[in-house]
């Protein structure tokens, strides 16, 4: 009687029951010795090209490609940062590029969150019918349509600007989805009650669905980031001035006609990823929370 009130009260509060452990056996131990090892090999394997960057960003252009290969460097050259951080085309290309980026998710994601609203809880005509055609072009590669939206913005009289960067790839059919899915989830009862306090739809979303929308809006605004933030083709196509160059366009640039200065050009990789990486760093708890969250509903 006592153990089953026990186990009442844990249900209750919910937490789970605790459960002894078996004691291992040497199967059991080989088997987790085999997944430490696989784990570390991993995460070596995944760390190892970031490491070099960094430490490559400390170490003279002729010691990046000597050989036999040296890890770390005979002396370690704070010059290289330096003289990148000095540099004001760099400093302006890393602001430029922040800003896009920041334009580029808040339009994303005010952008998509109302379309997949509209796509959760409207009725209208054709609305499974435009659902499909959203739907679709989410299989269709955004290589093959780059002319077409090259012409498009050439006759809009957009290239050269930051709207070029900004406006064009805002709209996302996987964004959407991925909101409309979380939608879905969310009680009627909520809206029904907000009716009959005399709510309309804007007001709804505004006051129901856009405070609850922080899990999707965590992951998909972190991946609009970085696709803002890692794109190279299309800022190659419309953009010409060196002062609104995009971080990877200043990098290739620095590439090829800097190209014997590699522990520069490693030094400011170094620096030109390392928003991401703190963005991803503040952000990892809810990202990996949220994903597991979209895969149980």
């Amino acid at each position: 009687m006592a153990v089953m009130q026990e186990t009442t009260r844990i249900v209750l509060e919910g937490r789970e029951p605790r459960r002894d452990r078996m004691p291992r056996t040497p199967g059991s131990w080989l088997t987790l010795v085999a997944k430490l090892i696989a784990g570390a090999v991993f995460i070596v394997a995944a760390l190892f090209p970031l490491a070099w960057m960094v430490i490559a960003g400390f170490k003279s252009k002729t010691e990046v490609i000597q050989t036999p290969f040296q890890f770390f460097p005979e002396v370690w050259l704070w010059e290289n940062y330096v003289q990148i951080l000095a540099d004001p085309t760099f400093t302006l290309t890393m602001g430029w590029t922040f800003l896009g980026a920041i334009l580029f998710t808040l339009l994303s994601l005010t952008v998509n969150s109302l379309a997949a609203y509209a796509f959760a809880r409207l009725d209208f005509r054709f609305k499974r019918t435009l659902w499909v055609a959203v739907i679709t072009t989410m299989f269709i590669p955004g290589m093959t349509i780059l002319l077409t939206s090259f012409i498009v913005v050439t006759r809009l009289s957009m290239l050269d600007t930051l709207a070029v960067l900004v406006i064009p790839g805002a709209a996302s059919a996987a964004t959407v989805f991925f909101i409309r899915q979380f939608y879905l989830n969310i009680p009627a009862s909520l809206e029904e009650a907000a009716m009959l306090d005399g709510c309309g739809r804007v007001q709804i979303f505004f006051r129901i669905f856009l405070p609850l929308s922080k899990p999707p809006f965590v992951v998909m605004g972190i991946t609009a980031f970085l696709a803002y933030w890692n794109s190279y083709v299309w800022p190659i196509m419309t953009i010409t001035t060196p002062e609104r160059f995009v971080v990877q366009q200043y990098l290739a640039t620095f590439r090829s006609e800097r190209s014997t200065e590699l522990g520069l050009l490693m030094a400011g990789s170094v620096l030109a990823a390392a928003p991401v990486i703190i963005l991803f760093l503040i952000f990892q708890r809810q990202i990996i929370g949220n994903i597991k969250m979209a895969g149980l509903k």
